[in-house]
């Protein structure tokens, strides 16, 4: 159906005009005004703009540092693999680190390992694997030697978690022909460190490098930081005056290990936060061996027994007669028997060789032996709480006191023979434990750095978007869509239509009119007709004031319709 708008009389027809997209669209742009249109458009424009953000922002992979800490050397192996792979990368620290997305990470990374990267500026045992060893000499094969366990070790050094990068040299004599003394090996560290690296790891390292050296000492294994501080020297002499820190260390160690173990016992009964304990002890660092040797006379044991017997017999003649060769010749007979005499003795010899019992004891007493401790405990009181809700302080009673006294004895090994000195003291603590609220653990921890950034990010885009609708969009849209003063626009047309229809009847001179001659009276149908053409009048007079009224109220409005109906008419 058309609307009132589009009907036009001419000569009492009712013609319909064609509504023109274009010019339709020119005159809703009229209507709206230049500052209407424009805002529309910056609106558009910025919406636009801003779900397009969001687009790339989430289609864009999120970027991971794969490797940190990197060489040039390394980077541009690094970035020409990459390149090969087709992964996109990024470069941050002036090359120091390379970014990767995020959910490629792990398999980048055996990718790299394959092909040996990053090589940190060392070189392993792979260069064994690069060179033909026909016809390598052997100077030749020692250097390779000494790289690789350079190159080994300082990547075994590095991977340690407070150490970043590390260069190690070693020197490693031979032995030359008929010569008996062997010069023994060293070793020198560089290392570049996070923050500063404690005396125990410190001694680690050395150890570490020692045991990969056949016949190198840790003492011969010199330590420097890339600031130039010498953090353990190589000299000979360091090992006795390293071991006053030695035995500091494990002074404390035992301290700590003491002061946990009756916190922890103290703890269970009294509650966390309410008992301080502090331990003091004096270890004996001294190294003793006592050899002794004991013999038992009781004991003896016979071993050997020896005995010999001797007997001897002598003959002599009388004093009376007289030695001749007749008596001499075998066979003979004295002339003078009785007057001779004989003689017969023997001598027994025995040796009896004992063996006596002996029991050799060697002890050995190691350093670190306790030979005093000194425990000091503090312990925090009851607090009571009274109808109104006030705490008061109490103090242990005594018993309970003797009670905490002999769970320290028992945890810290008291021994009075040794001098050892316990004190349990029941005070009050400047801040109530139960006051001290933990902080709860959320979940929000569980999430890395670049999770939390991520979130920030997206928190803080919502926010832009919310308030870019809220106090840009939602005004502006409004204000467009605000309809138009609807019984104005169709007063108008209608009023004219009316106008036109009337005027239609009244008219006689027109071709194909059927209205009576106004002359011709009596009739009843004219009078009729002549009624309704009255109440048409005063109708029509009542539409003419009140469409003048809202003209005179609404002047621009107006101006905008017939500007409307102008255009349409053309």
């Amino acid at each position: 159906m058309p609307t009132p708008a589009q009907l036009i009389w001419c000569g009492g027809a009712e013609k319909l005009t064609p509504v023109d997209p274009l010019n339709s669209l020119t005159g809703f742009l009229n209507r709206l005004g230049l500052a209407r249109v424009a805002a529309m458009v910056v609106v558009a424009v910025m919406l636009l703009g801003f779900f397009g953000f969001l687009m790339f922002r989430i289609t864009t992979p999120q970027m991971a540092p794969i490797y940190t800490g990197l060489s040039f050397d390394d980077s541009a192996a690094i970035v020409s693999e990459l390149n090969t792979m087709n992964v996109p990368y990024k470069l941050a620290g002036d090359g120091e680190a390379i970014l990767v997305p995020r959910d490629q990470i792990t398999p980048i990374r055996m990718s790299l390992a394959e092909s040996g990267l990053p090589a940190r500026g060392q070189v392993g045992y792979e260069v064994f694997d690069e060179q033909n060893t026909l016809g390598a000499t052997s100077f030749v094969q020692n250097i390779n030697k000494v790289r690789a366990l350079e190159g080994e070790l300082a990547r075994t050094i590095s991977s340690l978690s407070r150490v970043k990068s590390a260069r190690v040299h070693l020197v490693l004599p031979e032995r030359e022909l008929f010569r008996r003394e062997v010069a023994s090996p060293s070793a020198s560290i560089v290392l570049d460190v996070r923050g500063a690296l404690s005396a125990g790891e410190i001694r680690a390292v050395r150890h570490l490098v020692a045991a990969a050296i056949e016949g190198l000492s840790p003492n011969a294994v010199s330590v420097v930081d890339t600031a130039g501080s010498l953090l353990a020297s190589g000299a000979a002499g360091e090992g006795e005056a390293g071991m006053g820190a030695l035995f500091q260390e494990r002074v404390l160690s035992f301290e700590n290990r003491m002061r946990t173990r009756i916190e922890e016992i103290l703890s269970n009964v009294l509650g966390i936060g309410r008992v301080r304990v502090q331990v003091s002890a004096e270890l004996d660092m001294n190294r003793m061996t006592r050899t002794e040797e004991t013999f038992d006379p009781d004991g003896q044991v016979v071993r050997s027994a020896q005995t010999r017997e001797l007997t001897n017999a002598a003959t002599g003649a009388s004093p009376g007669g007289g030695v001749s060769v007749a008596n001499e010749l075998p066979g003979a007979v004295g002339g003078n028997q009785g007057g001779g005499s004989s003689e017969q003795s023997s001598t027994t010899e025995e040796t009896i060789n004992y063996e006596i019992s002996k029991s050799t004891l060697t002890e050995i007493t190691e350093s670190g032996s306790v030979k005093r401790l000194s425990v000091a405990v503090v312990v925090d009181g009851s607090y009571l709480t009274d109808g109104s809700g006030a705490s008061a302080y109490q103090a242990r009673p005594e018993a309970e006191m003797a009670q905490l006294l002999s769970l320290v004895r028992s945890a810290m090994g008291y021994d009075q023979t040794r001098g050892d000195q316990v004190e349990v003291i029941n005070m009050q603590f400047a801040e109530r434990p139960d006051l001290q609220v933990p902080a709860a653990q959320s979940g929000l921890f569980s999430f890395t750095r670049d999770d939390l950034f991520a979130a920030a990010e997206m928190a803080v885009t919502l926010l832009i978007a919310l308030a870019l609708l809220f106090f840009v969009v939602r005004p502006l849209v409004r204000r467009v869509l605000k309809p138009e003063d609807a019984p104005l626009a169709l007063a108008a047309p209608a009023a004219a239509g009316t106008l036109g229809s009337t005027a239609g009847p009244a008219d006689g001179g027109g071709a194909g009119s059927n209205a009576q001659p106004s002359g011709a009276g009596g009739n009843p149908s004219q009078d009729a007709w002549m009624e309704q053409a009255s109440k048409m009048g005063e109708a029509q007079a009542q539409t003419v004031q009140r469409v003048g009224e809202m003209i005179g109220e609404n002047p621009q409005q107006t101006s905008m319709i017939i500007r409307d109906w102008l255009n349409q008419a053309a």
